[in-house]
């Protein structure tokens, strides 16, 4: 996972209608629910949810399938564990060296002599 599929999850996830509607879809499991469903659980509009639905698909984190009139709704646990396994490869890593702060300015910003 790369730094911008990382912020594109964690952005959906900081919505609180959608970490919601997310945390909604975990608990379903690899059943998923549709959007009746999901409106059911959450008392939300179908058109306010297909807004945070869409959002969390562009995202990667929700998948989509369609089953003749309805689309059934899943969380994509494999991106839910990237986005995961992406920050916490940080964890305890250390910091990078920091720029001298005594060195003169243009040396900080590694600008060329």
């Amino acid at each position: 996972m790369d730094d911008a599929a990382a912020s594109a999850a964690l952005a959906a996830l900081g919505h609180e209608a959608r970490l919601r509607l997310f945390r909604l879809l975990v608990r379903a499991g690899p059943d998923g629910l549709n959007v009746g469903e999901i409106g059911r659980h959450l008392g939300a509009a179908p058109s306010t949810l297909a807004h945070h639905l869409g959002a969390l698909v562009a995202a990667g984190l929700v998948t989509q399938e369609r089953r003749g009139r309805e689309t059934v709704n899943r969380a994509a646990f494999d991106a839910l564990r990237a986005t995961f396994a992406y920050v916490e490869a940080e964890c305890c890593a250390g910091l990078p060296d920091a720029p001298d702060a005594t060195a003169p300015e243009s040396e900080r910003r590694g600008d060329a002599a």
